[in-house]
């Protein structure tokens, strides 16, 4: 698989919860708000932590 292919990708609020393995064939997962004007994300190495982090999320 490609770097930076998402996949087993979720919604929660306005954050978006993905899986990719990067470069060096490491699985990361991603956290990424999608509201404007916020910069929130953040790489994780475990999945539930990205989920956590989505859910307590809070647009600045």
């Amino acid at each position: 698989m490609r770097p930076n292919r998402f996949y087993d990708v979720i919604r929660i609020g306005p954050v978006k919860v993905a899986t990719f393995n990067n470069g060096r064939g490491q699985t990361k997962h991603i956290a990424a708000c999608t509201a404007p004007n916020c910069g929130f994300s953040n790489e994780y190495f475990d999945r539930s932590a990205a989920e956590l982090a989505a859910r307590t999320h809070t647009c600045a």
